[in-house]
């Protein structure tokens, strides 16, 4: 399936969860919020939530400053 990540398009196996994006990106599960079509998704439910073809998620990692 075909997907945008942060903009970017991006080819994962059909069926992928966000659990499953992140980990075929390397992207640590620590610092991190994921939203799936503009809506927010919950850390808990990563691993049963799944991310359909033509779906737009943005990873969005915490900066720490001033």
């Amino acid at each position: 399936m075909n997907i945008q990540v942060n903009g970017e398009a991006r080819e994962l196996p059909d069926g992928s969860t966000v659990a499953g994006v992140l980990a075929a990106l390397d992207v640590p599960e620590q610092g991190v919020a994921v939203a799936v079509d503009g809506v927010v998704v919950r850390r808990a439910e990563w691993p049963r939530t799944a991310v359909g073809d033509g779906a737009h998620v943005e990873i969005l990692t915490a900066v720490q400053g001033g």
